[in-house]
């Protein structure tokens, strides 16, 4: 097991940084804050371990003047099923980055295929160019980076022209800024391995498990406690059998996460009517 790097010396911040709130701090308590977001997560133990091992291999790196850039890739390839955390998780390694000294500003820059492409020719490198100008120093995040490729994964799409212009930025401006490219595992394999430019670029691949019905419950509860809500035993049973059963029905599909929260939404926002439809002086905090 790896010991997960933390002190409790420093805050645990529950919510991202902007990145003008990175230039300000400390590089080692960006690093420390960052990391104990990541490892107070629900779930997610493989990458945890893997994003704290990441870290100890960087400073051992730069403590002994080893050449980081040689040994250690930016760029990285998140597969799994929506709702796994991959977009929180990026978030938080362009922040770690900027915490090691590897990434100037530590911002993250999310797009998916629509904010890359133009509908004619000439027009999707301008496109995709800008948004590259806009993560440097930080993180491109691209989501479902496989519809780049088409939906045959054919040469004849403007999203090609996506995958060239971000591949000679990744060479021409190596160490300055880092790409990570996500969707489903079966879409994604099959995108890198489409492209022996991909296939050469992307070396580090973080898999995103599904949340168990346990975990999913874990993370209801967090939310009912960000909106003030605790619910009684007989609810909270009903939604530890209810996760239970749509995991055990599951697809690729599986909103994991997401699911949680439109649950969790539903269930507040029917809350909220039924206090709506009493009189004010009838809402008392039993009530609730």
């Amino acid at each position: 097991a790896v010991s997960l790097i933390t002190d409790s010396g420093h805050v645990i911040k529950q919510a991202a940084a902007a990145s003008s709130n990175n230039a300000n701090k400390n590089p080692d308590d960006l690093l420390y804050e960052s990391l104990a977001e990541l490892n107070g997560l629900t779930g997610l133990t493989t990458i945890k371990n893997e994003v704290n091992e990441m870290v100890q291999l960087v400073r051992f790196y730069q403590e002994t003047g080893k050449d980081v850039l040689n040994k250690f890739s930016l760029h990285t390839v998140f597969t799994g099923n929506p709702g796994t955390g991959k977009t929180t998780v990026a978030r938080i390694l362009s922040r770690i980055y900027k915490g090691l000294g590897i990434l100037e500003k530590g911002h993250l820059i999310e797009v998916d295929r629509e904010a890359l492409v133009a509908g004619y020719i000439g027009q999707t490198a301008i496109k995709t160019g800008e948004k590259i100008n806009e993560s440097m120093g930080g993180v491109l995040f691209i989501d479902e980076a496989y519809s780049l490729a088409g939906r045959d994964l054919s040469q004849n799409d403007f999203g090609n022209e996506a995958v060239q212009v971000i591949l000679k930025r990744m060479e021409d401006m190596r160490g300055k800024f880092g790409v990570i490219v996500a969707g489903y595992t079966d879409n994604m394999h099959e995108f890198i391995q489409s492209n022996p430019g991909l296939r050469s670029r992307f070396d580090k691949y973080f898999h995103f498990e599904d949340y168990s019905p346990e975990e999913m419950f874990t993370i209801a509860l967090s939310i009912y406690k960000k909106e003030g809500v605790k619910p009684e035993e007989a609810a909270a049973n009903h939604l530890k059998n209810y996760f239970a059963f749509i995991h055990a029905a599951k697809d690729k599909h599986f909103g994991n996460a997401r699911t949680v929260r439109q649950v969790v939404g539903e269930s507040v926002k029917n809350q909220h009517l039924r206090l709506a439809a009493m009189k004010k002086e009838q809402r008392t905090p039993d009530r609730k």
